[in-house]
């Protein structure tokens, strides 16, 4: 009896465990943002989305994002802006070819709708503390975890010193997380 409790609580915690972790995808998911340049709002998104995401919607203390953007995909709709936006003027794409982002606590809020996540984003060479509000909605095969933030562009050496742009730039994040099962 002891061996059968034994190996049902084993089976029960090893499906707990490998039952919540996800990958990012591209599909289903859109990273935007938009900055304002010579006086007209810009938009554009990133692609090429890799990472792990361990999420226990009953237990946030031992969930955590380590998600990356491939930075080259960057798209605004026009190949010279692009081109330009990998260039060592701003994102450096050949020397730091990912943005990153590593959670370091995710909780509750005041609006039950949304958690919160603390963590560390990359840009370059820059790692900066950031927190922000986020939606998750569960999915038959994973979860979307829809946020919006706004960072400045020059805390991350991005754009140098431009007149022309805006220093802040929003983020709006629709992530798709697909189960590793």
């Amino acid at each position: 009896m002891n061996r059968i409790l034994a190996f049902i609580i084993v089976l029960f915690t090893t499906n707990i465990s490998f039952g919540q972790h996800f990958t990012p995808t591209d599909e289903g998911s859109e990273i935007g943002f938009k900055i304002r340049n010579f006086g007209v709002n810009v938009s554009g998104s990133f692609k090429g989305l890799e990472g792990k995401i361990i999420f226990f919607p009953d237990s946030l203390s031992a969930s955590h994002f380590d998600v990356k953007i491939d930075v080259k995909t960057i798209n605004t709709g026009i190949n010279q802006r692009d081109n330009h936006l990998r260039s060592e003027d701003y994102f450096e794409v050949t020397r730091y070819p990912h943005i990153h982002f590593v959670s370091t606590q995710i909780t509750t809020s005041t609006n039950k709708a949304y958690l919160f996540v603390f963590g560390k984003l990359t840009i370059k060479d820059v790692t900066k503390e950031i927190s922000f509000p986020f939606k998750v909605t569960p999915k038959a095969d994973g979860y979307i975890f829809e946020g919006e933030f706004t960072l400045n562009r020059r805390d991350y050496n991005v754009g140098g010193s431009s007149i022309t742009m805006g220093d802040n730039v929003i983020l709006d994040l629709k992530v798709l997380a697909k189960s590793d099962k």
